[in-house]
């Protein structure tokens, strides 16, 4: 048997000291949101467990009937794929002492039909809770407040389904970080500049409700709706340049874009092959690989970052808490760290 995770490990994993992860695991209030996000995340990698948890997992062991849990993940294949699926690997690992077991599907399109047969399919193989990230369709509403009426609980995270009888949502604030970006936007330009705002695709609730905060701060802050050019990329690499490359020809006062989704590489390009990189500020979402060399190099200015891993990591933890233990976890589970990232302070 390898040796219990300690409070020592989960310091060295988080980068901080032995005082700051005991200060997190009491919920004393004086810590960094950033940093008790980096704590909880190390405390879910190397699988921490306090005295009294250990105890408890001694005294439970093969005591629990083997138990199913289904994940449907959307079709994309960004940043958001590895660290979800890095989040989902730390949950099996942990909760395979307690007989859980973890099934996983992967939509192949944005067709809600395809979400509802991929969701029967989970069931089929005896799924008795899952955890969902898909389109904002009322038909994967319907099919989840039916699972849920069933006694199959259902946890979204990432792109929620509000109007739907989800137990809970896990993910990013989405509309306080698009008010962020145009709090970043609003400081880096002035009308007559006009700015692009960019979304994926509107049938997810992440990216809708990021362009709604977004309009709603630039409004506050007196930037007139007109001077607002909103338009959907489809998630995809070569819609985004052809759109952008349009709006750099027609809009010759264009100031900032604002990408709510992914396509990052995309826009960067459109704007240097126009040769507008550095007149242009840009701003994005998350902190891919990619994402991180156009910090450095200059074709974006600012990035708003979300933690992926604890999104595929936490639907799984609430479901097996609740079936198992009967603990009902909170409906909104967006309390997570905000993090504007620069050239100058990407870790």
């Amino acid at each position: 048997m390898g040796k219990r995770p300690t409070i020592q490990m989960v310091a060295e994993r988080a980068g901080v000291s032995r005082g700051t992860v005991d200060r997190v695991l009491n919920n004393r209030s004086y810590v960094k949101e950033e940093i008790r996000a980096r704590v909880l995340e190390a405390i879910a990698e190397v699988g921490y467990m306090s005295p009294r948890e250990a105890h408890e997992q001694t005294l439970r062991e093969d005591v629990f009937a083997p138990l199913r849990l289904g994940v449907l993940l959307p079709n994309w294949t960004d940043y958001f794929r590895p660290e979800v699926l890095r989040g989902i690997a730390s949950a099996q690992d942990e909760l395979a002492k307690y007989n859980v077991e973890i099934l996983m599907d992967e939509c192949r399109t944005d067709i809600p039909g395809e979400a509802n047969e991929r969701l029967d399919g989970l069931i089929r193989q005896g799924a008795r809770g899952i955890a969902l990230c898909a389109i904002n369709d009322i038909t994967i509403e319907a099919k989840t407040s039916a699972l849920v009426a069933q006694g199959i609980p259902v946890i979204t995270f990432n792109s929620d389904l509000p109007n739907s009888q989800r137990i809970c949502f896990v993910g990013q604030n989405y509309n306080k970080s698009g008010r962020i970006a145009a709090e970043l936007v609003s400081k880096c330009i002035r009308p007559p500049e006009r700015v692009l705002a960019m979304c994926g695709n509107l049938e997810f609730d992440g990216h809708r409700r990021r362009l709604t905060g977004f309009c709603e701060r630039m409004h506050e802050v007196g930037f007139p709706s007109d001077r607002i050019e909103i338009i959907e990329t489809y998630n995809d690499y070569h819609v985004t340049y052809r759109k952008v490359t349009e709006m750099l020809q027609h809009m010759p006062q264009l100031g900032a874009i604002y990408m709510a989704n992914p396509s990052v590489e995309g826009c960067a390009q459109a704007v240097e092959d126009a040769k507008r990189k550095g007149r242009v500020r840009v701003i994005v979402h998350d902190l891919s690989e990619n994402t991180r060399a156009l910090l450095t190099s200059g074709g974006v200015d600012f990035a708003i970052s979300q933690n992926f891993f604890r999104q595929g990591y936490l639907p799984l933890k609430f479901l097996r808490e609740l079936l198992q233990l009967g603990k009902q976890p909170e409906p909104d589970q967006t309390n997570t760290s905000i993090s504007v990232i620069c050239s100058q302070n990407m870790e």
